[in-house]
């Protein structure tokens, strides 16, 4: 699909985003895996998350969707069965390496794949702590989807994540629910912690001290009420489009402000954008609150180390905003954006050479000077939403209309994107 993006004025108004996609994908689940029915409000209806309940449906979990909630009745911890076919986990990778980790422990030979983009995406970081788990996992060049996982009685173990990954993380933790004994994670930098939260939420014992994660196998897992915050990434778009265009003022209710997510709004901070937090409130042991952002004249920064894995899916619209700043944006230390649904860093770089942006890129990175002018164009989004929802944003401040192709790719996180982008920009 085609989409035409108009050079805007404003954004304006108030917006509530969808629900956050880690933390659906996580109560999706342990819902499924839970004692009971659980009850999810403002899941998200990105294309990914609904692709977890296809899996737990076929799985033996039921799930329901009726008056804006999910309903999912949960088959225990033991409880899953043998589905019909391959699970389809889409183009989700949260999906593929998360579930792995409970379908490792199964009694049944499962097998689960996804798209041609996620066939692309390594495995072997969770196929490793897996193995030493116990578990037998065959893939496609032993380390590429489709995957097949003959499950079967697992154990507990201590791992040291070679790389951080909030994914390989929750993977690793899951398969411990179903060891006897302590199943226990070292982070080389601390991530997104929306598996400790919803483990503790539905009733597993989870010790966090410094950046190791503790869990203890075989909890009880009881089914909840439940509501999922907007999610902060999809927020990202919205507040650089208000920090770059001018006479903008705009409300993002109901999002969540999960201190491991947050580090977006420390930076924006940093770089002199003026965000308001109001109004923070804690549910499900998440918190969440409404942002208020105004046009400002950001300075540029540096990603790197720890900030750049804090920030690694915000990446593409701050290259946007970098190159609309004062000084720029440098980004270091991000070789991971190689491996997501598209090779980010090259089609970044592609999107800036259509709209006559300069870009320095590197093995793992690239420099963006400030200042730039932005120039209509013909855009791409490659099959990627960042990409697409980042350059959609980018053609906001553009000296013309511009078209993005493919633009349904953003429908895998975002599907009313566009609907709401038009309309905050009038």
């Amino acid at each position: 699909m085609r989409e035409q993006i108009v050079p805007a004025s404003a954004i304006s108004g108030a917006v509530e985003l969808p629900g956050d996609k880690s933390i659906s994908h996580r109560y999706g689940m342990l819902a499924a895996i839970a004692e009971g029915a659980t009850k999810i409000a403002n899941y998200s209806s990105g294309a990914d998350c609904r692709s977890t309940l296809e899996c737990m449906r076929s799985l033996g979990a039921g799930v329901d969707i009726r008056d804006g909630l999910v309903c999912i009745a949960g088959q225990g911890l033991d409880g899953l069965r043998e589905p019909a076919g391959m699970l389809d986990a889409g183009n989700s990778g949260s999906t593929i390496r998360m579930l792995s980790g409970i379908l490792a422990a199964q009694s049944f030979v499962t097998r689960i794949g996804g798209d041609e983009s996620l066939s692309r995406r390594p495995m072997d970081r969770i196929m490793n702590p897996l193995a030493e788990m116990g578990a037998r996992i065959e893939a496609r060049e032993n380390r590429f989807p489709p995957l097949t996982i003959r499950g079967g009685r697992l154990h507990p173990i201590e791992y040291t994540l070679p790389v951080a990954s909030a994914q390989v993380k929750s993977c690793v933790l899951l398969a411990g629910l179903y060891a006897e004994g302590k199943t226990r994670v070292h982070e080389p930098v601390r991530t997104r912690d929306h598996t400790e939260l919803a483990l503790r939420e539905f009733g597993a014992d989870v010790e966090v001290q410094g950046r190791s994660i503790t869990v203890t196998g075989r909890p009880r897992l009881v089914g909840k009420e439940l509501r999922v915050p907007g999610d902060l990434s999809s927020a990202a778009f919205f507040l650089a489009a208000a920090l770059m265009v001018r006479e903008s003022a705009l409300t993002i209710h109901n999002v969540g402000l999960n201190p491991t997510r947050t580090a977006l709004l420390d930076f924006l901070a940093e770089m002199g954008a003026q965000i308001k937090i109001l109004d923070v409130r804690a549910a499900g042991g998440e918190l969440a609150g409404d942002v208020l952002v105004r046009k400002s004249a950001v300075r540029g920064g540096l990603l790197e180390k720890a900030r750049t894995a804090a920030l690694i899916d915000e990446i593409p619209v701050l290259a946007v905003l970098g190159a609309a700043s004062e000084e720029g944006l440098v980004v270091r230390d991000a070789a991971e954006l190689r491996v997501k649904e598209t090779d980010r860093i090259a089609t970044i770089a592609e999107n800036f050479r259509r709209m006559g942006l300069k870009i320095e890129v590197r093995a793992d990175g690239f420099e963006v000077p400030g200042r730039q002018s932005f120039h209509a164009a013909e855009l791409d989004s490659f099959g990627d939403h960042r990409i697409a929802m980042a350059f959609a944003v980018a053609a906001l401040i553009a000296d013309g209309p511009s078209i993005l192709e493919g633009s349904e790719a953003a429908r895998v996180s975002f599907p009313e994107f566009f609907d709401t982008l038009h309309r905050v920009a009038g």
